[in-house]
């Protein structure tokens, strides 16, 4: 059977490869891209995602959304992707415009819709976090929430303690974790190490001679070379396209656990930070007060541990090629 997918999206660069994956994915109808502020505003990275609609050849809708967190002021990742986002190599849409429809209405109607829809996460959640506001139906009728953000066993890669995505907008991302959604997040720490592509790997994409091989890496130039002062690491690190292959092919997370996850949202030290209780301690007298929203209702989030590599990078070069 088809699944139906609704993609909401920051349009950066590994975005832009995430989203090939999902529009090359032959078992899966992407209903709707839906386009949030982050790490570019959310002018250029509608402009991005319209792009790379257009490269795949789709009739998919897109819609622009939130300009800026809930409460806050944006601050974008152009360090990381470029000044558009794309790597500055001057991709643009040539015909595409997007729905004048808001994404948020969209996300919506496309729910309620198709009861059991499929939605992934690759931004801040705020264009989630208004929807569920909006319409609070939307929380029953959701068959499977994929958020690709959080660093639930590790440093983070924006302060020591938080990933960028539930960073950004960290009052979102605690309404969406605490709203009772069949969520799995899928953090930054499963795109590093042996999970990054190598120079191997990259040779083998641009093997392919195909468009999309060639633009999936040369919009990741950038990234590259962020994630080498960042990290000390060599290889291009792609977040979004692992949360995407766990979407299309849930087997590729090879270890996961239902915790309790809450996320930071008045500290400055800690802002953004996904708090895992992991031990299961939650419940224990000491922390039962403060976590008597999420014991009660037993609301908890998927956490993808470990990745399969080898499966994860043949998904990506079967959707390049």
């Amino acid at each position: 059977m088809t699944r139906t997918l609704l993609i909401d999206t920051d349009g950066g660069s590994d975005d832009a490869v995430a989203l090939i994956m999902a529009l090359r994915a032959s078992d899966v109808h992407v209903s709707a891209i839906t386009v949030v502020a982050g790490n570019v505003s959310v002018e250029q990275a509608t402009r991005n995602v319209l792009c790379v609609v257009e490269l795949c050849e789709s009739q998919t809708p897109v819609y622009s959304g939130a300009a800026k967190p809930l409460l806050r002021e944006l601050v974008t990742a152009q360090w990381f992707h470029g000044f558009d986002g794309l790597g500055d190599h001057g991709y643009a849409p040539m015909a595409r415009r997007a729905d004048p429809r808001h994404a948020v209405d969209a996300i919506i109607e496309a729910v309620l819709s198709n009861p059991g829809i499929e939605i992934i996460t690759l931004g801040p959640l705020t264009n989630l976090a208004l929807a569920i506001n909006r319409d609070p139906r939307i929380i029953n009728a959701i068959g499977r929430c994929v958020v690709m953000g959080g660093a639930p066993c590790c440093e983070g890669n924006v302060t020591p303690a938080a990933e960028f995505n539930i960073w950004v907008d960290p009052e979102a991302s605690k309404m969406v974790f605490r709203a009772g959604l069949p969520l799995e997040m899928v953090g930054w720490q499963l795109c590093r190490g042996s999970a990054a592509l190598n120079q191997q790997d990259i040779s083998k994409i641009l093997a392919l001679g195909t468009p999309l091989a060639e633009f999936a890496i040369r919009s990741n130039s950038v990234a590259a070379e962020a994630y080498h002062t960042q990290t000390g690491d060599h290889g291009i690190s792609l977040p979004d396209p692992i949360a995407m292959a766990i979407t299309l092919q849930p087997e590729l997370c090879t270890a996961s656990s239902m915790r309790y996850v809450d996320v930071e949202a008045s500290s400055d030290l800690t802002r953004g930070m996904t708090v895992v209780d992991r031990l299961e301690v939650a419940e224990d007298e000491r922390n039962r007060d403060l976590w008597e929203w999420a014991t009660k209702r037993q609301v908890r989030t998927r956490v993808c541990w470990t990745l399969d590599v080898i499966g994860w990078k043949a998904a990506l070069l079967r959707s390049l090629a």
